[in-house]
C-alpha cells in the first residue's frame, strides 16, 4: 500500500499496483544484476558449507587448514567418547563435543562465518528485488530459502531472471504500443 496515495473509500489504504512502474525498470535492471551476484556467491558459499559439515560430521571427522602444519591440509577432529552417531542431529543432546586438532586458519570455519554473513547481503538483494517487482510475501519466502537450501540459489537465479525479463520487455513492448498510435496521430 502507498502511503501518497492517502485512503481511499472508507478510510482505508488503496493497495499499492500489482505492476512496477516504467520509471521503475531501470532499479529493477540494477536489482536483478545484484541478485544473480548475490545469488550465485550465497550458492556456492552453501555448497562449501555442505561439504565442510560432511566432511566434520559424518566418520571421516576431518576440518581444512590454511598454515600450520601446511599450507592447505586436513587436520583429525576428536569427537568425544560420549558421542553416538546420531547425537549431533538430536536437539538437546549437548553430550557430544566436536574438538578440533589443527593448527593455523581454520578454513572450514571461515567458510561457515563467510556464508552467514553473504547469507544477510543475499537476503537484501531478495528483499530489493521483491519490493520493486511488487511481488507478494510468500515469493521472498521462496527467494530467501535459495541461500539455505542446497542448489535452489541457482534454480531460483535462472527462473527469477528469465521471469524478470521476460515481465519488463513484456510490459516495454505493451506501453509503446498504447503510446505508438498516440505519435502517429499527431504527427498527422
Amino acid at each position: 500500500m502507498t502511503r501518497a496515495e492517502g485512503p481511499g473509500p472508507g478510510g482505508r489504504l488503496k493497495a499499492m499496483p500489482a505492476q512496477p512502474k516504467l520509471a521503475a525498470f531501470p532499479a529493477i535492471r540494477s536489482a536483478l544484476k545484484f541478485y544473480q551476484i548475490a545469488s550465485v556467491i550465497t550458492g556456492v558459499g552453501l555448497l562449501l558449507l555442505l561439504t565442510e559439515m560432511i566432511l566434520k560430521y559424518t566418520p571421516l571427522h576431518i576440518e581444512l587448514f590454511a598454515g600450520g602444519s601446511g599450507f592447505l591440509w586436513f587436520a583429525p577432529v576428536i569427537a568425544s567418547p560420549d558421542c553416538q552417531w546420531f547425537s549431533l542431529f538430536v536437539p538437546g543432546l549437548d553430550d557430544c563435543d566436536m574438538i578440533s586438532t589443527g593448527d593455523g586458519v581454520n578454513i572450514s570455519l571461515l567458510i561457515l562465518i563467510v556464508h552467514g554473513w553473504f547469507y544477510v547481503v543475499y537476503l537484501f538483494a531478495c528483499f530489493r528485488l521483491w519490493s520493486q517487482m511488487r511481488w507478494g510475501f510468500p515469493r521472498f519466502i521462496l527467494l530467501a530459502l535459495g541461500g539455505v537450501v542446497p542448489l535452489m540459489s541457482f534454480i531460483m537465479e535462472t527462473r527469477v531472471a528469465r521471469e524478470v525479463k521476460a515481465r519488463l520487455a513484456e510490459r516495454e513492448a505493451q506501453s509503446s504500443s498504447e503510446t505508438s498510435p498516440l505519435v502517429e496521430t499527431e504527427s498527422r
